[in-house]
């Protein structure tokens, strides 16, 4: 509503008029209204006031049926019928709120909302009220509990609110923006810039959001990006009301006339439909409030602020015989509203009263209302009825007095034998994963029943509770799940913390060979099969590690640096923390669902299969962008370069496959284009008879694809059913392929073919045993129907999916595809078998796809389902680890890796094993590409960088940056330490034993990271003293740890040098590459966070140098204290001091070690810290006077500079 042109004399109105209620009688109120009534002259607020005689209301005709007092003398600001109870909601100029219920308006609650602005708005929720004043958004419960306060910017001044679904709410006001709220998080989602700002009236349909502006203008936007899509020119003053319904908009408000603004009187009408203005409706009264009231008619109710109400239809003429009046207490209508049945009308005025206006005696305000909850009423004399054919009923209901005599209930043993109630069985899932300790068994509660709720069985009709015994035991032992189909390695593998985190799990029992797993516990990391499918892309794996490009959040960057890791790790897992990490902050992500919250992720919502297909297709698209324009041509050494221009990157390369588009119109008309795809999707044929179809067939129609579909045809200038068609132009070297097993449909079309493959092989062995050249002792293998070798009949159950396939190019643009097998020889085509196959496909345009990877989704209804990847390892990759050439099928199973039958990678139990990706190479990939890894981190990231803090000044410099002739060379000693934030908060739960279990732990963010000079002349000076800028939310700084303050890691505030962690990251990794040592305390734990994987023999750690076998872990501080007489991390850390003190622990060290010379001596120097320690129960002194580093000689130098 805006107030602007209304009575001059509202201005007057103050706040603390009402802050106690004067005896004396307003002169403006109506006496009649106040009979019986007290105004206690301390201030209490009055009770609602009925009418007291009996009002006819006639049938159809909106009479007035009641009318109270809301609160005396102050106006009413805003009313509201509530939408899911019979109530109705009244807020005044003193930001008070009162509600009544039902047509007779009794009072049902009263609270105070604001101190002194008015309340603006009201919006009722199902377990609550809304409230807007100027700038504080409230919401209370219907009995006045604030549920939660929400302080907008005191600059805003806020108007309307508009409640957009169940958990987003729009905000409007004087300002140029509207702000979108999440209800469920109680924050600030998005900030829509407004043009024309001013936004007092919010309205929505199932088109458009309506936002009316003071400036007399109607916008209409989009309901998902908010675009301004049309505009109306209403009034050239201002605003009043406007409402929507159907295909009109009616609106309200003040012209301008040379004296100022005027009340037009006449309503603007628009249709929707054609956006144009309709003609205009005069009317009788000068309008302030409209609605429109849709019953049998589209009508409108139309208000001015002197009491005058006007029905008409939107497009008649208005008739001064349907005007009736209010007859308000002041001398202005305040507020208009209606109810959503549209039986009733509310009215507030300016003297704080409240006038309902109904069309029958006994209306309802919503259509379907709840029972409105009430205090209860007073027990103290009267008892509930006891029904004693109800067995639970608790006898304590009934208070029984205190007596010595004997109860009616004390039957004599001779009349009564105890009969307890017998326990039902413990469940079978305690007890097979139960352990016992003593004669106590401890298990994990299954969560199959509500806690504390045990149900109890009075009839036993069976005789299942009758032996304790009869509870079945799992045929497998306890190891394994009763009748579960999923096998075990294939289950979702977790891992178990302890008080020492992940230092004593045993990655090394799920993984025997040399390869590294991927650590599941990271947000997001479902894709991890996916990454280790493209890791062993020989060309994917080398030429991703050639990227680096300045952006600070590229895939493309961030996946070489994990392959890096991965091909330094010797069988200890890595985690793709800082991949995933840039993963969740592209836009495009998010927008296609690739971003799962936590809650999701562990539940398994959604579905995985779909998750992952749609993951393939945007980080080959990702990629392909991020290396698009950064791409060496060079590095594609093979035949097809006028395919692969300059301004191609590596990615389209290897998986792009250029295809013609063909539509053509029933008219003859046929439209060409050309389009490129980075994979394929599986169409499957619409065959329900059992055919046999081969997986070639199927791709072949998926990848030719003919559809019929409505295309615009430009000769027939119309929409016409087109035919389009889909050729094949060039054919990648990685052939991508999206199974699309979504449904059952699909499902049960894999299960049939395979089923049938499996007919078509038993056949053919059961003839090969019969015929007499194939003796039974002499048959050492069999064949599958497409001539794949097999030791055994049921490695072909399930199997549907070839080894190999043979694609070839026609002359017609044609393209033949079939299964291939082993024996079969290229020779076969027409080529000399002595030819090599890449020569006969130069000279034939035949290419053979081998199966590399599978990507299958597992079917696991206890822990919501995995992903997990069947990959063929090549020779390059054993030849690195294992010093041994040869191919092997692995599975990957997060940190789980094992050495697999080939037969497994294509196995689909269709019940529990579904496949979801498909990758083929062509045969003698790697010697189309050069391969060869060039580091392309160079000694630059060590010089001087700007800070991205904009407070940041020299003064407040903590390190002095390497010169040319620093540059650290192989085997230099560099001090290192970092310090973290925490992003996420530790998850853990005690066990029914009292011991603490990690469910999931804390994600940490490395917020510092320091390097210090090791030796020459500047020895103990930092070089690096970065603070790593974090765009997600920090839970806790852990200042008391870490030194990081709020503020310090912001740009906008910050005083410290700030920097990316790509940045920094470039610059650990140099020197990782160069060879240098590193020295620090407790560096395990700061390499993984930071996400980097360094060899042992140039980690050189203090927690190790100084530790004892099967002893604790001894302090940096209770160290320096004893060997270098410091007293350090008195207040906070100082990374910088750490560093520091970790060199000189090392220099002491190699002193007390003779270099590693004399063991035997520094072990009892280590005897004698054990001891100490234990003496001083491992705390340092209090210092008489501070002492710290800086007080050290070794570190003159440093303050001399």
């Amino acid at each position: 509503m805006n107030f602007e042109g209304l009575d001059p004399g509202l201005a007057e109105f103050s706040p603390a008029m009402h802050s106690t209620l004067d005896p004396v009688l307003d002169a403006h109120l109506n006496p009649s209204l106040l009979q019986n009534v007290e105004l206690d002259p301390e201030g209490v607020a009055l009770e609602a006031l009925p009418v007291q005689e009996s009002v006819h209301i006639m049938e159809g005709v909106y009479s007035e049926l009641h009318s109270v007092v809301a609160e005396v003398g102050v106006p009413v600001s805003v009313s509201h019928f509530d939408l899911h109870e019979e109530m109705l909601w009244v807020g005044s100029h003193g930001g008070h709120a009162t509600s009544f219920f039902g047509p007779a308006l009794e009072r049902y609650s009263s609270f105070q909302v604001s101190g002194g602005d008015d309340i603006r708005q009201i919006q009722s929720l199902e377990n609550g009220i809304l409230f807007l004043t100027k700038n504080n958004l409230k919401f209370m419960a219907r009995g006045g509990l604030i549920m939660f306060d929400y302080l907008l910017d005191e600059s805003e001044d806020m108007h309307s609110l508009l409640l957009t679904d169940s958990s987003t709410l729009l905000v409007g006001g004087l300002q140029s923006h509207i702000l979108e709220i999440d209800l469920n998080t109680v924050q600030e989602t998005q900030k829509y810039a407004v043009e024309t700002p001013g936004v007092t009236i919010m309205r929505q349909t199932n088109r458009f959001f309506f936002c009316g502006h003071t400036s007399g203008k109607v916008s209409l936007r989009d309901l998902r990006s908010f675009k301004v899509e049309h505009e109306f020119d209403a009034f050239s003053g201002s605003l009043s009301d406007f409402d929507v319904h159907g295909n009109l908009l009616a609106a309200c408000g003040f012209s301008s006339r040379l004296t100022g603004l005027a009340c037009d009187r006449f309503l603007k009408v628009y249709d929707l439909r054609m956006m144009r203005a309709i003609t205009p409706l005069q009317v009788h009264v000068d309008p302030a409030f409209l609605r429109f009231i849709p019953t049998y008619t589209s009508r409108l109710a139309i208000i001015s602020q002197s009491g005058q109400c006007q029905f008409c239809e939107p497009t008649g003429l208005a008739n001064p015989a349907d005007i009736f009046h209010v007859n308000p207490v002041g001398p202005l209508l305040m507020t208009f509203d209606v109810s959503a049945s549209k039986q009733a009308l509310a009215f507030g005025d300016s003297e704080g009263c409240v006038h309902l206006w109904t069309d029958s005696p006994e209306p309802s305000f919503n259509p379907y209302s709840r029972e409105t909850e009430f205090a209860l009423p007073c027990l103290v004399d009267s008892l509930p009825p006891l029904d004693w054919s109800q067995d639970l009923l608790p006898l304590s209901l009934i208070p029984v007095p205190l007596t010595t005599d004997a109860l009616l209930s004390d039957w004599p043993a001779a009349n009564s034998a105890p009969a307890p109630r017998r326990a039902p069985p413990v469940d079978a899932e305690i007890l097979r994963t139960m352990k016992k300790v003593g004669f106590i068994g401890y298990a994990p509660n299954p969560r199959t029943r509500l806690r504390n709720q045990i149900p109890y069985r009075l009839k036993e009709s069976d005789h299942e509770f009758d032996n304790f015994s009869q509870v079945t035991e799992s045929p497998t032992g306890r190891e394994e799940e009763p009748l579960h189909t999923v096998s075990k390695k294939y289950r979702k593998v977790t891992i178990k913390y302890s008080k020492l985190g992940l230092e004593d799990f045993d990655f090394k029992h799920y993984n025997k060979t040399l390869f590294a797993g991927l650590e599941p516990h990271i947000p997001n990391a479902y894709c991890n099969c996916m990454i280790q499918v493209l890791y062993f892309l020989e060309p994917v794996r080398c030429l991703i590690q050639n990227h680096l490009c300045q952006k600070e959040f590229c895939l493309a960057c961030e996946l070489g640096f994990l392959f890096h890791m991965l091909d330094l790790s010797r069988g200890d897992p890595c985690q793709g923390s800082n991949f995933l990490r840039a993963f969740r902050t592209i836009p495009e992500a998010s927008a296609l669902g690739l971003i799962l919250a936590d809650s999701d992720e562990a539940s398994g919502k959604g579905s995985l299969a779909r998750l992952i297909q749609r993951w393939n297709r945007f980080i080959l698209t990702q990629l392909h962008q991020d290396m698009q324009e950064l791409e060496v041509p060079q590095a594609y050494r093979g035949a097809g370069g006028s395919f692969c221009s300059s301004g191609d990157s590596i990615i389209g390369q290897l998986f792009s496959c250029e295809m013609e588009n063909c539509s053509l119109c029933r008219c003859g008309s046929e439209t060409v284009r050309a389009s490129s795809t980075l994979l394929f999707t599986l169409s499957y044929p619409e065959d329900k008879t059992g055919k046999n179809y081969d997986f070639a067939q199927v791709l072949k129609r998926s990848i030719c694809l003919e559809q019929n579909t409505q295309a615009w045809c430009d000769n027939c200038e119309k929409y016409q059913p087109t035919i389009q068609t889909r050729n094949i132009r060039h054919l990648p070297d990685i052939l991508v392929i999206n199974c699309e097993v979504n449904s059952s449909k699909e499902a049960d079309f894999w299960r049939l073919q395979a089923e049938v493959a499996f007919k078509i092989a038993v056949k053919k062995f059961s003839g090969e045993v019969k015929s007499k050249e194939f003796a039974l002792a002499d048959r050492k293998e069999l064949r599958s129907p497409e001539g794949f070798l097999c030791s055994s009949i049921e490695e072909l159950k399930n199997v549907w999916l070839p080894f190999s396939i043979r694609m070839k190019m026609t002359k017609n643009k044609g393209l033949d595809v079939c299964n291939w097998a082993d024996e079969h020889e290229l020779s076969s085509l027409g080529a000399p078998s002595q030819w090599g196959p890449a020569r006969a496909e130069e000279e034939h345009g035949v290419y053979v796809y081998d199966l590399m990877a599978t990507v299958v989704h597992i079917l696991d209804s206890r822990t919501g389902g995995s992903l997990v990847a069947h990959i063929k390892v090549g020779e390059t990759y054993h030849q690195r680890k294992e010093g041994v050439t040869h191919q092997q099928w692995y599975l990957f199973n997060d940190f789980l890796i094992e050495p697999i039958d080939k037969y497994e990678a294509v196995q689909f139990d269709m019940n529990w094993k579904v496949p979801a990706i498909l990758y083929y190479v062509k045969r003698n990939l790697n010697s189309r590409y050069n391969l060869n890894i060039k580091n392309p981190i160079e000694a630059s990231v060590l010089l001087a960088e700007a800070s991205l803090a904009r407070k940041q000044r020299k003064t407040h410099t903590t390190f002095i940056p390497l010169m040319l002739n620093e540059m650290p060379q192989v085997g230099d000693l560099v001090g290192l330490d970092a310090e973290f934030v925490t992003l996420n908060e530790e998850e853990a739960e005690l066990r029914s034993d009292g011991t603490k279990s990690t469910i999931k732990p804390s994600q940490m963010s490395v917020a510092r990271i320091t390097c210090v000079r090791g030796q020459g002349p500047n020895e103990g000076i930092p070089f690096i003293d970065d603070y790593i800028s974090t765009q997600e939310q920090v839970v806790d700084y852990l200042t008391q740890y870490s030194g990081i303050k709020p503020g310090d890691l912001d740009a906008k505030i910050s005083s410290k040098h700030l920097t990316t962690l790509k940045s920094t990251y470039l610059k650990l990794r140099f020197l990782i590459d160069i060879g240098v040592k590193f020295v620090g305390h407790g560096l395990q734990k700061d390499f993984r966070v930071i996400n980097l994987m360094v060899p042992k023999d140039q980690v050189l750690d203090t927690v190790y140098l100084f530790h004892m076998p099967r002893k604790r872990m001894i302090s940096l501080r209770f160290l320096a204290w004893y060997f270098l007489d410091l007293k350090i991390q008195g207040e906070t850390h100082d990374s910088i001091e750490d560093a520091r003190t970790a060199l000189q622990l090392y220099r002491k060290y190699l002193e007390l070690s003779k270099n590693g010379t004399e063991p035997e001596s520094f072990h009892k120097v280590l005897k004698g810290l054990y001891e100490k320690g234990r003496k001083m129960d491992w705390k340092v002194p209090e210092p008489e006077s501070q002492t710290s580093p800086k007080n050290a000689a070794v570190f003159s130098s440093v303050l001399a500079l």
